[in-house]
Formats: C-alpha cells, structure tokens, sequence
C-alpha cells in the first residue's frame, strides 16, 4: 500500500500512522476506511477532520462523557456481577457504510428474512424441505431448539418471523458474509438506538453535519407492524415486551426498548393464560395481552409444553397463539434456524423456495475479516481492528397478512450494533462498541419520539393496568430504600460517638446502645452483647462497609437496586442517575476505609436517597405504582422509629438522656426540637414530637396518617367492607389516639408510664407488622406456577 494520502489537512496524522499499520499487513485485506490506493473513502474525511480538530486531550474529555452516559444509562452494569461493570468503550468514529454498500447488504438481508420464513412454514407444515432431502434432516430432527409441540400452531397466512438479526462481517475482498442470525430473541436494537442518541449527545457538531439515515423511522414502523399482528382489539390492540428480567445481561436493552416502543416491559410472573387467552396481572385484574414481543429463548417461554423448568415463561403460551389467543412476534419455534447445520443447505433451499441466488454467503473458518479503524483507550491514535455488525430486518404494517411476501413487505434498519472481536464473537464480551452510519445523500429529517395520533385516544388517569410485580417492586423499592436510609443515620451517630473517644478508659455507654440497635454483637458471647473496647467497636462499626454482613448497607443497597431495575421503565431518567452516583459511591467504599471516610459516606448515602425519593415524588404520576413505593417508605420508617423509642426505653436509666439526643439525630428532628425548646431535653416533649405531631413527617402520627390515605386510595379500596390492611391501619391509630397523653408525660418519672409508653409501642408495631402481609396479600399474591410433570420422549 502507498503512502500518498489525500485526507483533509487537519486529519493528515490520524490517517498517516493508521495508512503504516495496515501496510504492515501482506497481503492487504480490504480495509473500511482506506481503500487499496491509499485514499480515504467517501463519508470518512469530515469524520476525521472534526474529531481530530478536538485532538487528543478533548477527544478523550468526550470518551469520558460517553463512558459516563453509559454508565448513567446501566449500560455498562453486569447484573451478574455488581462489583465488574461491563467495560463497553463507544468509539467516537463510528462506522460509515456508503449507500452502494449499503444497498447491497439490504437486499441481501431482506431475501434472508424471505427466506427463513418460507423455511419456518414448511418446516412446522407440510415438512416437504426433509423428503426431497433439502435439510439435514437427523441434525434438527435431534436439536433441542426443534419443537414438536409448535407444529401448526402458527397460522400460515402470518409471517412467522417479524423481526429478524442478522451478524454480519467484511471479509478480506469487501464482501459481506453471515456469521450468524439471531431469532429467537433478535437483540441488539436498543443499544443500538442508545449509541446513536449518545453519540449525538457526546459528538453534537459531527452528529449535526452528518447526511446520515435515521433509524428512528424504522422503530417506529416496527411498532405499528406489532399493533397490526393483533388477532382482537385491533384498533387498541396491548402490546407487551417479554423479559427474563433482571437477571438477564440484557435486561437495560429490554427496559429501554419497551419504553422507546411505548408498550409494556413484563416478565413471566406478570402474564398468565385463561381459556387459550393471554392476560396481564395488574392491579386492576387480569388485562387481555395480543401481541407478545419476545426477548426470550424458545423453550423457556412456555413451562407447561416446552422447557418443563423453566421459570421465566409462561404455562399455556403455546396453547394461546395456537388458538389465536395472543400474536408472538417471533413465533415459537424458530430458534432450529440458527443452527450451523442449516448453513450449507441455504443456497439450495434458496434455489428452491425463492427461485434466487442466496445473495448473502456465510463466513466459513477461512474466512478473513477486513479492517476497520479504532481508536486506542488514550483517543490519540488509530488502529486496524476486525468488526461484527449485527443488522435487523422487519416486516411492513401492511405486509403482516400478505399472502406472498416481496422485497417491498420488509425493512432493514439503516445501522446496527457494531462490536469489535472475530467473527462470530459474542457483543456482550466485547470491549469496543461503534455507532454505525448508513450515509445518505443529503441530510434526514428529525423524527420524534411522538409521533402524530392517527386516531382517537382514551385518556385516562388511573394506573389499575400496572402489573401487580410492578408495584410489589416499587412497594420493596420504598421499603430498602428507608431501610438503607436509617440504617446509615444510626451508623453515622455512632462513628460520631466512636470519633470521640479514642480510647479503651474513656467509656461512652450509649454507643453500646447503638451497636445494640445495629444488631452487632459480640459472637464469642452468649449474653449477645455489644463488642467491647475500642478497637473491637470501631471493626465492628466499619463491617457494614464491606458487603460480607447482609445487613450491611451494600447488602441493603443491593436489594434497592434490584428493585430499581426491575422498575427501570417506571423511573424518570434524573431518577435513575441518582441511583447510578449511588452505585458509584458504593462501588468506591475502600475495604480499609477510617471511621471519618465512614461517617462521611453515610452521610452520602442518606443524602442521595433523600434526593432520589425527591424526584420520584416530583416526576411520578401519583397513581398507584407511586402509592405503593410511598406506602413502603412511611411503613419501614414507622417501624424503625417505634423500635428506636423501644430500645431507648428498655436502655438503662443513665443513658437514656443521651440516646433521646440520639433518636432526634437519627430522625433529622434535632433542629426542630431545639427550635421548640432550645437546650433542655425533655423525654415528653421528645414523645410529643415523634409519636404525636402529625405536622411532623417523622412522627408515627403523621406517617399513620399518610398510610391511611394512601391505602384509601389503592385499588379495592371503594367499598363499604374494611379489608385487612384498612382495618390495621384503624387498629394503630385507635391506639395512638386513644393513648393517655397525660400518663405518658410522666415517662422519665414513673414506671408505670414508662410501662404504659412500652405497651403502646407495642400496640402500634403489632399492626404494623402485620400490614405488610395484608398488602402482598391483597396485592402483590400470584397463583403457583405451572410446571410440567411429565416429560415426553419421541422414540426415533
């Protein structure tokens, strides 16, 4: 390869050392950027030249804010693994394909899909492909992803496969070749939708100028070919996004697709089957689903005919869409085309069904990959690297009940998932990710994400068509958040009091008290006391910054952000980002963290929680999924201040002064206490403010106060019978309000009112204990899943 070179001036550098590298290879392959001649193709100059005018200390700024959108997004979060984010780097150069590229791999792509459906339909048909021996018949016959129970259980006027994903590469002469296809749960498109939007984000200018196809247009065709699948409820048809959930490495793609969709993020638990039916479980009942757009594997979706353990599906989908219950896009079943065994057979089969040439030829073992800029991780140089590019193809709105379809009934996506690795690698195990850029010949018009009505809607205010898992995970995300909340307030008073003595003869009693409250005792003593001396204190205290105790705060926090994720399309996006800094911050705890670090990332803590339940409670709709997080929140802070006033109590007469000052600390009531009366504690007063002061957010009167009237407003709740939540909410204000104020005052005088105070904290946790089962129960309850008790075998 020559060295004469005809970049822009301002790119001259990036290219020069980029042109030696790939000199540095005999023979040259076909390169993506350069051609054969040492000139750079047409849609790369402008690219280059912008991105190297920000050189390499502002292009790295922009990496950084790439990295920390993705991050902000949970992109880069590996569920399987909380502590190892997954290290997606998105390249600021993406890939450019010209539009005579472009064209080609399109028709390619699209007879592919023709292709595969008319496959599916003789396959679980007629079965004519195996007689005249174009398949290999023993290979599918004996694969797990070939499902007997499927057979004719689609309709043969409806295309089985609706959206199809296609791994592709360059090989060494430019032409592209097939590594794979991606059916069953064709993934890949939220992100690359997300690399897009942060692109234009990080990258404004070059994004701005650039005569590229917009992918928002296809999106929003795919989801009218969704409402169209529907066999009843036409003109408002639901449609439902099927997740594994959170669990899966997938799941913020799930997430940010469903609501991208503008249809519903579900899992299994959240759907069952009445009388070959699909209904949704939601607050309001049970909610007819007609069309399901699958993001799980063949054999888990239904547990009763399928994958007898599976326990992401659910019973009975097979029977639905046999009997036209419900529309799955794609059709149970396609997973058998993936198989490397039908690889060799498709020209032939092409030949046959289609009466073509197969366009697009798989990768072979052989096969060489062409080369593709990327940048280093300091952005200050340019190397050749191999690329997968992941394209999707999908049927037209008006082509779902065509008889026969043609090139015209599908669409491919003008982009795709690009990910740097050999052919065939995995994306998820990817380091390197590229937008990539379909050129056009003149610049795309904007398209929003609201799109213009094309009939009339019923408005509506309610949210009885949450699913029940929806609020009992924002009812649990209420309750660790409080939790997470009130147990970094009692580890930072007692840090403070650790911090104040630093040695073994200078005792402070009440942190005994606390260490108590934070269930850390001693385990080499019987009698469960706290640790003594200082230095056992102190190693105790800075235990709950490791996760190895559960209740630790990573622990707690673990369990707010599972709940965060499983309502990830619930939550606003500043909402989330919070929860990321959260994450963040625990991520960053040291394992040998000092008790100032300590009493300092408490602080954090609670002051991200406050600031992410702020914006909840400003940006949510106050319906029912946000009444349960708030039913959550004021039910786990009741019963941790109730136990607070016990353990003070029950603490010894010295140190109870002290641990009255503690309690207001916790609470964050010691600026309006002292606003009230000034320097001097006194216990009734403290009473006064905590249990009986409803203007007070963090006395039980008030926070009874406002579980009553958010579970007035629960759905259920219009009818004259009390249910059992109602009735234990009645049951702990009668004895709030019922108690004698006068008896209670003498509280640091008497044992009996002592005594009296105790009987009440009891009367009051007693119901409140028991509210949180009455919710499930009346709420959150799911009937047991079906499993298959019997496996079937088909003798050869």
């Amino acid at each position: 390869m020559t060295a004469s070179v005809t970049p822009l001036p301002t790119a001259i550098g990036l290219v020069e050392g980029y042109i030696e590298q790939l000199g540095k290879g005999m023979p040259v392959p076909f390169d993506a950027m350069v051609d054969r001649h040492g000139q750079l193709r047409p849609g790369w100059p402008a690219l280059l030249s912008c991105l190297d005018a920000l050189g390499a200390p502002g292009r790295f700024r922009q990496q950084e804010d790439l990295k920390g959108l993705l991050a902000e997004n949970g992109v880069i979060f590996n569920m399987h693994d909380e502590h190892q984010g997954r290290s997606w780097r998105l390249d600021p150069l993406p890939w450019v394909i010209q539009p005579g590229q472009w064209q080609t791999l399109e028709a390619g792509l699209v007879q592919r899909s023709r292709l595969f459906n008319a496959i599916y339909h003789d396959l679980y048909g007629p079965r004519t492909l195996f007689d005249a021996g174009l398949l290999p018949t023993q290979a599918l016959l004996a694969s797990t992803d070939f499902l007997l129970p499927a057979h004719g259980a689609h309709p043969a006027d409806r295309a089985p496969i609706n959206y199809h994903g296609v791994d592709v590469i360059l090989d060494r002469d430019g032409r592209w070749r097939v590594v794979g296809d991606r059916l069953q749960a064709p993934s890949g498109t939220g992100f690359a939708l997300e690399n897009r939007i942060l692109m234009a984000r990080a990258l404004p200018q070059m994004y701005r100028n650039a005569p590229l196809k917009r992918l928002a247009s296809f999106l929003d065709a795919h989801h009218r070919t969704l409402t169209v699948l529907a066999y009843q409820h036409r003109d408002n048809p639901t449609v439902v996004l099927l997740s594994p959930g959170p669990q899966s490495p997938r799941y913020f793609e799930h997430a940010y697709l469903a609501n991208y969709l503008n249809i519903a993020l579900v899992q299994g638990q959240d759907l069952v089957v009445r009388e070959s039916q699909l209904w949704l479980r939601t607050l309001g009942g049970l909610k007819p689903v007609d069309v399901v757009l699958r993001h799980c594997r063949d054999a888990e979706c239904d547990p009763l005919e399928l994958k007898g353990d599976s326990a992401i599906g659910v019973p009975g989908l097979l029977q639905a869409a046999r009997t036209q219950g419900v529309a799955l896009s794609n059709a149970l079943g396609v997973g058998v085309l993936e198989s490397e065994a039908l690889t060799s057979y498709l020209p032939a089969l092409c030949e046959h069904l289609l009466g073509e040439p197969l366009k697009l030829t798989a990768a072979t073992a052989d096969t060489a990959s062409a080369t593709m800029p990327v940048f280093d991780e300091t952005l200050s140089t340019l190397s050749p690297a191999t690329f997968n590019l992941r394209c999707f193809v999908a049927r037209t709105p008006k082509s779902v009940t065509a008889p026969k379809a043609t090139d015209e009934d599908y669409q491919v996506l003008p982009g795709g998932l690009g990910w740097l690795g050999e052919p065939g690698s995995p994306s998820l195990q990817s380091p390197v990710v590229k937008d990539v850029w379909v050129t056009a010949d003149s610049a795309q018009p904007h398209v929003s994400q609201l799109k213009q009505a094309r009939g009339p809607v019923v408005v509506t205010r309610d949210s009885e068509d949450l699913p029940s898992r929806v609020a009992e995970c924002l009812y649990w995300l209420g309750r660790y958040g409080e939790r997470l909340d009130s147990r970094a307030r009692l580890l930072r008073e007692a840090l403070m009091r650790l911090m104040e003595y630093d040695q073994d003869d200078i005792a402070d009693q009440v942190l005994d008290e606390l260490l108590l409250a934070l269930d850390l005792c001693d385990p080499k003593r019987a009698d469960a006391a706290p640790p003594q001396g200082f230095g056992p204190k102190r190693a105790a205290l800075l235990t709950q910054f490791d996760g190895r105790d559960p209740r630790a705060l990573q622990p707690l926090f673990s369990q707010l952000l599972h709940n965060a994720r499983s309502v990830r399309d619930h939550l606003g996006d500043d909402s989330w980002r919070v929860v990321h800094q959260l994450r963040q911050q625990f991520d960053a705890f040291d394992p040998n963290i000092d008790t100032s670090a300590a009493r300092r990332a408490c602080e954090g803590v609670f002051a991200q929680l406050a600031g992410f339940f702020g914006l909840c409670n400003e940006t949510m709709p106050h319906h029912f999924g946000w009444r349960f997080m708030d039913i959550g929140r004021f039910l786990d802070r009741a019963l941790g201040l109730l136990t607070l006033l016990k353990l003070t109590l029950n603490a010894r007469p010295e140190r109870r002064s002290a641990l009255w000052e503690v309690v207001l600390a916790t609470t964050d009531n010691f600026t309006a206490y002292r606003r009230r009366y000034r320097s001097e504690l006194h216990p009734a007063a403290i009473i006064d403010l905590l249990l009986f002061d409803e203007t007070n957010p963090r006395s039980v009167g008030y926070m009874l106060k406002r579980l009553h009237k958010q579970v007035e407003r629960l759905p259920g709740s219009a009818t004259p019978y009390r249910n059992a939540e109602r009735r234990l909410l009645i049951q702990a204000n009668a004895a709030l309000h019922l108690a004698d104020i006068d008896r209670l005052s003498h509280v640091n005088d008497t044992p009996e009112a002592q005594q009296a105070l105790v009987q009440l904290l009891d009367e009051l946790l007693a119901p409140l204990n028991a509210l949180s089962d009455a919710i499930s129960h009346s709420h959150f309850s799911h009937v047991e899943r079906a499993r298959l008790l019997v496996s079937v075998e088909v003798a050869p």
